[in-house]
């Protein structure tokens, strides 16, 4: 084997252009096959991060009343479930769940005032202790919830830096007092949500989704919900998987797990049922759209390699007329037909190989233009290199296959006369 591939060498290095012409197919369809999947790579990548943030890997679970989200204002009569302790802990010790946590929610435009200035289009939240970290908040000036705000029922608020642009206009919030359901609530923290925790607005069907998200929030203590609005309303809640993959695994679970405490009325189902936002399947039907598009490019790409693989078994035809001589010398000493197809094989083998390999770094540099280029991400992937290299490895195996099957068979006699 090792002898073969020295020959091998040997015999590229001794026509060196001829080889190189005849990697030139090889290396143009790897090239550009390992450009458009680094590219498609980077590209879903960057739909992952444009949708759901990097990395914050949280999901929403929310009640349903039927079809439609509860309203706590116009929900039916029947009670809503109530969340409690003993259930967050099981949503917490779920597979993939990294943290939970519960809150309120409303978004009326007059709940909230600052003087004479109305809160519109954001939201209220009643939040627990968890809910800053789970949620990727950090504090810019003053302090967030502690556990003497749960505790005393104390009567303070916590807006971000959008709320805050709206309420205040600028000026530092904390110390000032603002008016929640008619009840005073003093402003003790600015946060605001770390970048990887934003998604990317690119359109106005995403800027209608989070518009509530730009407007911004106020947060209150959970514990002081009934004061500002009403008691025994439902909670929502957010998780936080350990992964961006096990997102929709991890929010069925927790979902499922909340709706076990939604009780049966006279045998019937309740219409109350908990539903985690499946954002990954929104993620995943993106992707699938600009994939479908780049499989058609890499179609395109393969038809390169197999004008490479016609090419290369020419060339070794061509090889086997000329070292016809050598063969029937070969044969006439004893070499038996297998030794002259692998011989062969392995020259026609490492011939497509080298041109994978160059390829491959062709490939990558041109993904890295591509993308400094048109301003789209691109990904280096490792197993499609990995696969690029080996099917060009058998690209020379099987086109070699005919010249080298056609060496193996020449009769020695014949072959030592021919000149």
């Amino acid at each position: 084997m090792f002898e073969n591939i020295r020959l091998a060498f040997q015999g590229i290095w001794s026509h060196k252009m001829r080889s190189f012409l005849t990697m030139l197919g090889i290396i143009i369809g790897i090239a550009s096959i390992i450009a458009i999947v680094s590219t498609i790579k980077g590209t879903t990548e960057q739909i992952k991060e444009d949708l759901i943030g990097s990395g914050n890997n949280t999901v929403n679970i929310t009640l349903y009343d039927g079809d439609n989200e509860y309203d706590p204002e116009w929900g039916n009569s029947a009670a809503p479930p109530i969340l409690t302790t003993e259930i967050k802990e099981k949503v917490r010790k779920l597979d993939n769940v990294v943290s939970a946590t519960f809150f309120y929610n409303r978004s009326f435009t007059s709940s909230v005032y600052y003087q004479n200035t109305a809160f519109s289009g954001g939201k209220v939240y009643g939040v627990d202790s968890s809910y800053l970290d789970t949620c990727g908040y950090q504090v810019q000036s003053g302090r967030g919830f502690v556990d003497r705000d749960f505790a005393a029922f104390s009567k303070v608020a916590i807006v971000d830096n959008n709320a805050a642009e709206n309420l205040f206009g600028g000026e530092n919030p904390v110390g000032k007092t603002i008016e929640i359901g008619q009840e005073p609530f003093t402003v003790v923290g600015l946060v605001r949500q770390k970048d990887d925790y934003l998604p990317k607005i690119n359109s106005l069907s995403e800027f209608d989704e989070y518009f509530q998200t730009i407007m911004g929030c106020v947060m209150i203590p959970d514990k002081c919900w009934p004061v500002a609005f009403k008691f025994d309303e439902p909670m929502n809640a957010v998780i936080k998987a350990d992964s961006t993959d096990n997102m929709s695994t991890a929010g069925n679970a927790a979902a499922d797990t909340l709706n076990t405490i939604i009780p049966s009325t006279a045998g019937k189902r309740s219409s109350y049922a908990y539903k985690a936002d499946d954002v990954m399947q929104k993620v995943r039907d993106m992707q699938n759209l600009s994939r479908s598009t780049n499989q058609q490019l890499i179609f395109i790409a393969a038809i390169s390699l197999l004008v490479g693989g016609i090419g290369v078994m020419n060339i070794m035809l061509v090889t086997v007329t000329e070292r016809t001589k050598e063969i029937g010398l070969k044969k006439a000493i004893g070499a038996r037909k297998n030794t002259i197809r692998a011989q062969f094989l392995t020259e026609a083998s490492v011939l497509t190989s080298i041109g994978g390999v160059i390829g491959v770094v062709i490939g990558i540099g041109l993904s890295k233009i591509l993308s400094k280029a048109a301003g789209t991400p691109s990904a280096i992937s490792i197993p499609s290199i990995v696969i690029a290299v080996a099917f060009s490895t058998l690209i020379g195996l099987i086109f070699g296959l005919l010249p080298s099957v056609k060496a193996s068979n020449l009769n020695p006699i014949d072959a030592l006369r021919s000149e």
